[in-house]
């Protein structure tokens, strides 16, 4: 008989699942390479988003945020979706692994850590400068035996710079949200990010004047994707577990992400690790672990 206390199943599971959607993130990144433009693909998926994240808004009836922090969201959107992917986007796009990428992004808890600390005073133990040295070894691991000193095609210092910008923006929203705009309704609040990150993509999409859009299947089939499953089914399981506050458990299993990423990514594109590569990717989860970790 099962115990009083015993967590529902979709409760046990939902992480895991979350994580394995999150994943497929820099999987689309990779299909959509070639046949849409990176920044215009995201210009085109956070209008659709915003749309979404609306209709829930309205069907929840949740409050909506007064001016500054209806600014505020839009900002922290800017830094956690359109700063943190067009990067990211645009680096797999000419060159960078899938794969690589996710592990430099896996990185973000540390990089929040850091500026947790200069932005909203948090404490800088011991263990967090372990994880950082760890973490850095790790990504030298995993970059260093494919390095190429051109500008694009593969791993590079540009390509890589540009996922270390993308995963520095993440954080940087992740501190701006937890300052500014951390008491906003989860629906309304998502409205005002995706206007900020609509907004973002589009500028920038004008800047590059790339609008390139094939029309082929996989870009469809990525933009569909893009929205329906991260954007629509991640966010409402995401909300799901927040509600019964499981998110813990989600940051817990994120180290797996670069891991399942790869999996994806070899399965899919032929994308490959050599041993001491694989070696380094296990490096950066122990580093992510070691900061995560309860004291």
């Amino acid at each position: 008989m099962p115990s009083a206390n015993a967590k529902p199943l979709f409760v046990v599971l939902a992480p895991f699942v979350f994580v394995v959607l999150w994943a497929t993130g820099f999987v689309v990144a990779k299909l959509s390479a070639g046949h849409v433009a990176p920044v215009w693909f995201l210009a085109l998926r956070f209008p659709l988003a915003l749309l979404f994240m609306l209709a829930l808004a309205l069907q929840q009836k949740a409050p909506w945020p007064d001016a500054r922090h209806a600014f505020h969201a839009a900002v922290a959107g800017a830094l956690l979706h359109a700063l943190y992917l067009a990067p990211i986007y645009w680096a797999v796009a000419n060159g960078l692994p899938a794969g690589v990428s996710s592990l430099i992004v896996g990185l973000q808890p540390l990089i929040t850590t850091f500026m947790a600390a200069g932005l909203l005073r948090e404490q800088i133990s011991g263990r967090h400068w372990l994880g950082l040295a760890v973490g850095l070894c790790g990504i030298g691991l995993v970059i260093g035996p494919k390095l190429s000193l051109a500008l694009l095609g593969g791993i590079t210092p540009f390509t890589v710079s540009l996922a270390v910008f993308g995963a520095c923006a993440i954080s940087l929203g992740t501190v701006y949200q937890k300052k500014y705009a951390s008491r906003i309704a989860l629906s309304t609040g998502g409205v005002w990010q995706y206007a900020g990150a609509s907004l973002v993509a589009l500028l920038l999409s004008l800047a590059l004047q790339d609008f390139a859009f094939d029309g082929s299947w996989q870009a469809w089939a990525a933009l569909g994707w893009a929205v329906v499953i991260l954007s629509i089914i991640s966010i409402l399981l995401l909300l799901a577990l927040i509600n019964r506050g499981e998110v813990s458990r989600v940051s817990a299993f994120i180290f797996l992400v670069p891991a399942v990423a790869s999996l994806m990514s070899f399965a899919l594109f032929g994308e490959t690790l050599v041993p001491l590569q694989i070696m380094g990717m296990a490096v950066c989860a122990a580093a992510v672990v070691v900061v995560q970790r309860r004291r």
